[in-house]
């Protein structure tokens, strides 16, 4: 693998997922490429307006958006590793999946929270839907039990 792509959210399972791609990346040192992204909606819904019905505007990238990219650009560093970062716009399966594809990476690492299928179904999942929609091969890093632990203590 030379080529991996690491889609973060900010959250705990896409941190991890992070840590485990950068980690890949060191075991190659220099033959590596690392490029991770984040996907920002192209429009924020409200669930209902002053009328009762849902209102949506464009989404206006903040320092928000960007703070999960800076978190990761910030432990490459401290693990020596050289990375890109991408912030991408609009629905994050299809912006992943298109954006693996046109840098032909060789592995995409993404989190999960590990919500179950019923959750899933309901929510959503991003890394399943990057694992239904790819042909790429795909490393799918699960939340930690003992990150979740550590935080109620």
């Amino acid at each position: 693998m030379y080529r991996i792509l690491i889609a973060t959210d900010g959250s705990l399972a896409a941190n991890e997922a992070v840590q485990v791609g950068l980690e890949l990346a060191a075991e190659r040192s220099a033959e590596a490429t690392v490029v991770v992204v984040h996907v920002v909606p192209a429009v924020d819904v409200l669930p209902w307006s002053g009328i009762g019905v849902p209102s949506a505007f464009p989404h206006e990238v903040g320092n928000a958006d960007r703070k999960p990219l800076e978190d990761a650009e910030r432990l490459a560093g401290m693990q020596g590793v050289t990375i890109s970062t991408e912030l991408l716009v609009g629905e994050p399966v299809d912006e992943i999946v298109a954006f693996a594809d046109a840098r032909d990476v060789d592995l995409i690492v993404v989190g999960s929270r590990g919500h179950g299928a019923f959750a899933s179904a309901v929510l959503g999942s991003v890394s399943l839907g990057v694992l239904h929609e790819t042909r790429r091969p795909v490393l799918v890093v699960r939340e930690a039990k003992v990150a979740k632990l550590a935080l109620v203590v």
